[in-house]
C-alpha cells in the first residue's frame, strides 16, 4: 500500500494556503507522530503557484541537527563564502534566498521545525522578520522547539495551532480511499475509535485487518470483523511509545487496559500512588474529571490493545477476577458497573452466576451490543440459567442471523412451559424465530391459537399485541388494527404490549396518509421507551419502521436526519445489531434519493444490502432500494441485478414492504426503456393501495406517473387525495400535475419551488424541467428565472438520468454546447472562434442557435440556462447524467 491521496482537512488545508498567500503571518501546526502534519504541508505546497510564489520546502532531521545549515541544505547555496563571522553567515543565507526569489514573496515551508539546527532555526526567524517571507511549519508536540522559532509566534510572526485528529468523517474519506470503496458506517466508526483519527494508526490498522482477512467484501461494502490482529510494524510503534516499565508499573498499566475506565480511588486500593503517578507522567494513563469522578483510562485505545495481547493468559484471568472483586467490595455503584463485573467475570473464567450474567446479558442487549449480549446469554444458559436464558438467547440468536440455533435454544426448554407467563414469552420468541427467522407461515396462526389457551388476560394481550404486528407485516391490516385496539382497550397489558400496538397503528396510518395522528402515536411509544426497552429492546425496529415510513411520505428530510442522528443509530452501529442499522442505511439511501443524490443513495442502499446480506426481514427492501437509485442514474443492468436480488430476498412476512419494492420495480422498467410498460405497472400499484387504503403511498405512485409525463392519468385522483393525505407533499404533486396536464406552466414552476424548499431536489428540478420545455415551445420571456430554478435544482443533484430531465434538455450538438458553455463564462465571441479555430460568424451562428433551443433571448440569460444543462453534451435526443458543477473533494 503506498503513498494515499489526499483526503479531508479542508479548513486546515484552507488556512495554510490562505496564510501562504495574503501577506499576512505565517502558520505553524503541532501534532502527534502520525498525524498527517508533514503530509498537509506538502499538499499546500504543491499547489502554490511557483511563477508567483518563491515556494522552498526544507525539513529538520535528528542526524544533522548539530549541523550549520543542514535544515536548510535544500534551499541555500551550496558553497558557503568562507571567512565570514557567524551574523555574517546568517545574513548571507537571508540575503542568498531574496536574490532566488529574485522579487517574488518568499514561502518557506519547514516540516519538523523542532529539529532544526541552530543556525537554520536563526536564519528561518531572521527571514519571516524581513517581511518579504511567510514561514510555515510543523512541530512534534511535547518536544523542545528552538528558541528562534519559539519566537515566531511569540512576536506575531506567525499562528501556532494545534492539529487535531481526523473526524470522523474525514477519517472515513480517507478508509475509502484506502480500500479503493465504501466502508460500513459501524466499521468506520470503530477504526476511527480505535486510531483516535490518527491516519498513520488508521493506515497500520488497514494494513493488518487485510494481512488477517479481518476485512470483508459484500456488494462492494467493506466491512471489518472486529476481530484485530496487530501488524509486527503496528506493535513495533506501540511498544516503542510504551517503553520499558517496572512491574510495578507495568501492573497498573495492565489493570488500566483490562480495567477502563477504572476510577481512581479503586486503582490507588491496589497500586501505589509512585506507580500510578509514573504511568501518568509517560503519557501511559490518562485521568479524566467530571463532576466528582476521576476515571482513569489508557491514553491511547490501542495501547490498550497491545497491553492486553501481551499479557499471558494466567494473569489476564486473574487480574479481571481483581476487578471484578473490587468494584463487588465497593458496591456496585455506577449503572454499567453490573455489564463490567459479568464481564469481568466471563473473562477471567469465574462467572458461576446465572442469575447475573443473566442480567448483564439484558443490560447488554438493552444497549444493542448484540456480540456481548449473545457470549452472556449463552454463558448464562450453560451456568443453568434454564427457561430465561434459553428465551434471551435465543432472541439474541435471532438478531445474530442465526435462527436455526436459537429454534432449537428454544425448544430445548419446551417442558419448563408450565405457567401462562412463560407460555406467552415461549410464543413470542418462537414466533419471532420461525415466523421471521425461518419464513414459517403457519407460525401466526399457531401463535394465534396458542393465545386462546392463555386464561391471564395480562399474557393473553402480550401475545395479541406481537400477532398484530405480525398481521400487519403480512398485510392483514383490518385484523392487525383490530387486535392492536384491543391491546390499547385492555388495562392489564404492558408497556411492551401497548408499544407494539402503538407502532402496528402508527404504521397504518402512516401509510393511509394519517401523519399527525401517526405522530401522535410514534411520540407515545418513544415517551415509554424506558419502561419496554428492558422487556423488549427490538420493539425499537417497529418504531423505527413505523418512523421511517411516515417521515419518507411525508417527504421530511429533516426528521430523517434526527432519526439517523439519534443514539439508537450509533448503539445499532457499534454494537452490530444488524436489523436496526441495515434499515437505518435503507432510510438514508431514501432520503438521499428525494434530494436527488443518487450517488449517496446508492452507498447507502449497498451499506444495507451488505449489512442485512445474512438476513430475511428487511433484505427485500434493501435491494428495492438499491435498484431504484441505481434507475434513477440510468443504470438498467444494475437495477435490474438488484430487483432480482430483492425478489429472492423477499419473504411473505414482509409484505407490507410492497409499495417500495413495487414502486421500484416500475423504475427498472424506465431505465430498460419500457416507459409504457412502466406507467402501466404504476396504474396497476396504484389501484392495489387505493384497495387496500394506503392513501400516502398511492400520491407518491401517481407522483411517478406526473414525472413520466402521464398527469393526466393522475391528476383526478390526486384532486382528491390532496383533501385528505396530510402534510405538504399532496399539494405540491397536484400542483405539477395540474401545470404538466396542459395546466399554466406557472404551476410546474409553484411545484417546483415548493419541492426546492422542502430539499426535494430531484422533484425540483424535473418539474422546473417540465417548465422549461413548455416555455421553450411557447418563447416564453421569463425562461432565464426558470432557468435559474433549474440550475440550482440541479446543482443540488447528482447522478440523475430521467426522462423529465432528458425530455427537457435541448437537442444542442456538441459545437454549439461547447460555444453557449464558453459564451456563458464571459468568453467574447472573437476570442471563443480563437479558441476553437472558428470565425467569428460561425461563432455567433452557432450561439444563435443555441438561444433558440434553450429558449433564451441573449447572453445575459446564458448562464442559468447552461447551467442546467449535462456536463458533457451528448447525441442529439441524448443527454449524460447531472452530476455537480464547481464542486471539488479534497484527496
Amino acid at each position: 500500500m503506498g503513498l494515499w491521496s489526499f483526503v479531508g482537512r479542508s479548513e486546515e488545508l484552507d488556512r495554510l494556503f490562505a496564510a501562504a498567500t495574503d501577506g499576512g503571518r505565517g502558520l505553524i501546526l503541532s501534532g502527534s507522530a502520525g498525524i498527517g502534519k508533514s503530509r498537509l504541508l506538502r499538499e499546500v505546497v504543491g499547489r502554490l503557484p511557483t511563477e508567483t510564489y518563491a515556494v522552498w520546502f526544507a525539513s529538520g532531521s535528528v542526524s544533522a541537527a548539530g549541523l550549520p545549515f543542514a535544515g536548510l541544505a535544500q534551499v541555500l547555496p551550496a558553497d558557503q563564502p568562507p571567512g565570514l563571522s557567524p551574523s555574517a553567515l546568517l545574513r548571507w543565507a537571508v540575503e542568498s534566498l531574496r536574490q532566488r526569489a529574485a522579487g517574488r514573496p518568499i514561502v518557506l515551508a519547514i516540516d519538523d521545525a523542532h529539529l532544526l539546527d541552530p543556525s537554520s532555526a536563526a536564519v528561518t526567524n531572521l527571514i519571516a522578520r524581513s517581511g518579504q517571507a511567510t514561514v510555515l511549519g510543523t512541530l512534534l508536540s511535547g518536544e523542545p522547539v528552538p528558541l528562534p522559532i519559539r519566537a515566531l509566534w511569540a512576536d506575531d510572526l506567525v499562528v501556532h495551532d494545534e492539529l487535531a485528529p481526523l473526524d470522523v468523517v474525514d477519517s472515513t474519506g480517507l478508509l475509502m480511499e484506502l480500500l479503493g470503496g465504501p466502508l460500513d458506517p459501524a466499521s468506520a466508526e470503530r477504526l476511527w475509535r480505535l486510531s483516535e483519527g490518527n491516519p498513520l494508526l488508521l493506515r497500520e490498522l488497514v494494513i493488518a485487518a487485510q494481512s488477517g482477512q479481518e476485512l470483508t467484501q459484500a456488494y462492494g461494502v467493506w466491512r471489518w470483523t472486529g476481530r484485530l490482529e496487530l501488524a509486527p510494524s503496528l506493535t513495533d510503534l506501540i511498544d516503542t511509545r510504551i517503553g520499558q516499565l517496572s512491574p510495578p508499573v507495568r501492573g497498573v498499566v495492565e489493570l488500566v487496559a483490562f480495567g477502563q475506565p477504572i476510577g481512581l480511588r479503586l486503582l490507588l486500593r491496589t497500586s501505589r500512588h509512585a506507580d500510578v503517578e509514573a504511568a501518568e507522567e509517560r503519557g501511559l494513563i490518562r485521568v479524566d474529571v467530571a463532576d466528582r469522578r476521576q476515571d482513569v483510562h489508557m491514553a491511547h485505545p490501542l495501547y490498550g490493545e497491545v497491553v492486553r495481547r501481551r499479557c499471558p493468559v494466567t494473569r489476564a484471568q486473574r487480574l479481571q477476577a481483581q476487578l471484578a472483586s473490587l468494584v463487588d467490595g465497593v458496591g456496585a455503584r455506577r449503572r454499567e458497573d453490573l455489564l463490567r463485573v459479568a464481564v469481568w467475570r466471563l473473562e477471567s473464567n469465574t462467572a458461576d452466576d446465572p442469575a447475573m450474567l443473566l442480567s448483564a446479558a439484558g443490560r447488554a442487549f438493552a444497549g444493542y451490543d448484540v456480540p456481548l449480549a449473545d457470549r452472556l446469554a449463552a454463558r448464562a444458559f450453560d451456568a443453568g440459567g434454564g427457561f430465561d436464558a434459553a428465551e434471551l438467547w435465543a432472541t439474541i440468536l435471532m438478531f445474530r442471523d442465526e435462527p436455526e440455533r436459537a429454534l432449537a435454544t428454544i425448544e430445548a426448554v419446551r417442558d419448563e412451559v408450565t405457567t401462562d407467563e412463560r407460555r406467552s414469552r415461549w410464543l413470542m420468541v418462537l414466533g419471532l424465530v420461525a415466523y421471521w427467522g425461518l419464513g414459517n407461515e403457519s407460525t401466526l396462526e399457531d401463535l394465534a391459537a396458542g393465545a386462546r389457551e392463555l386464561t391471564d388476560p395480562a399474557e393473553r394481550v402480550r401475545v395479541d399485541s406481537f400477532e398484530a404486528i405480525m398481521r400487519l407485516h403480512r398485510l392483514e391490516c383490518d385484523a392487525a388494527l383490530r387486535l392492536a385496539h384491543a391491546v390499547l382497550d385492555r388495562p392489564a397489558a404492558s408497556h411492551a404490549a401497548h408499544g407494539l400496538a402503538q407502532c402496528t397503528i402508527a404504521h397504518l396510518q402512516a401509510a393511509q396518509g394519517d401523519l399527525t395522528g401517526s405522530g401522535r402515536a410514534i411520540a407515545r411509544v418513544e415517551a415509554d421507551a424506558p419502561h419496554w426497552r428492558t422487556e423488549l429492546p427490538y420493539l425499537q425496529l417497529a418504531l423505527e419502521l413505523a418512523r421511517g415510513t411516515r417521515l419518507v411520505l411525508a417527504g421530511d428530510l429533516a426528521g430523517i436526519e434526527a432519526i439517523v442522528a439519534e443514539e439508537f443509530a450509533d448503539l445499532a452501529d457499534a454494537g452490530d445489531f444488524r436489523l436496526g442499522s441495515g434499515y437505518l442505511s435503507v432510510i438514508r439511501a431514501q432520503a438521499a434519493r428525494l434530494r436527488g443524490r443518487l450517488d449517496d443513495a446508492l452507498r447507502h442502499s449497498l451499506q444495507a444490502c451488505a449489512t442485512l446480506a445474512t438476513g430475511r426481514v428487511y433484505a427485500g427492501l434493501a435491494h428495492a432500494e438499491r435498484a431504484h437509485a441505481a434507475a434513477l442514474r440510468g443504470e438498467a443492468a444494475q437495477a435490474a441485478a438488484a430487483m432480482a436480488d430483492s425478489d429472492r430476498a423477499q419473504t411473505p412476512g414482509m409484505a407490507i414492504l410492497y409499495p417500495w419494492r413495487e414502486q421500484a420495480r416500475c423504475w427498472v422498467a424506465v431505465a430498460e426503456g419500457d416507459v409504457a410498460g412502466a406507467v402501466g405497472m404504476l396504474r396497476e400499484l396504484a389501484a392495489r393501495l387505493r384497495t387496500d387504503g394506503f392513501a400516502g403511498h398511492e400520491v407518491m405512485v401517481l407522483h411517478d406517473l406526473v414525472r413520466l409525463d402521464r398527469a393526466d392519468l393522475a391528476v383526478d385522483r390526486l384532486t382528491e387525495l390532496a383533501k385528505v393525505v396530510e402534510g405538504p407533499l399532496p399539494p405540491l404533486v397536484l400542483r405539477q400535475a395540474q401545470g404538466a396536464a396542459d395546466g399554466p406552466y406557472g404551476a410546474l414552476l409553484r411545484a417546483a419551488s415548493g419541492f426546492a424548499g422542502l430539499g426535494l431536489h430531484l422533484f425540483a428540478a424535473e418539474s422546473a424541467a417540465m417548465a422549461v420545455r413548455r416555455q421553450r415551445l411557447a418563447r416564453s420571456p421569463v425562461t432565464g428565472q426558470t432557468n435559474v430554478l433549474l440550475g440550482r435544482s440541479l446543482g443540488q443533484c447528482v447522478d440523475v438520468r430521467t426522462p423529465a430531465l432528458l425530455a427537457g434538455q435541448p437537442n444542442l450538438t456538441d459545437r454549439e454546447h461547447q460555444v453557449a458553455k464558453l459564451a456563458a463564462a464571459g468568453v467574447a465571441s472573437r476570442e471563443i472562434a480563437q479558441r476553437l479555430f472558428l470565425s467569428p460568424r460561425t461563432v455567433e451562428n452557432h450561439l444563435q442557435r443555441a438561444y433558440g433551443k434553450l429558449g433564451v433571448t441573449g447572453r445575459a440569460e446564458l448562464a442559468e440556462a447552461v447551467r442546467a444543462l449535462p456536463d458533457e453534451p451528448g447525441p442529439p435526443g441524448q443527454a449524460g447524467p447531472h452530476r455537480p458543477g464547481g464542486r471539488t473533494v479534497a484527496r
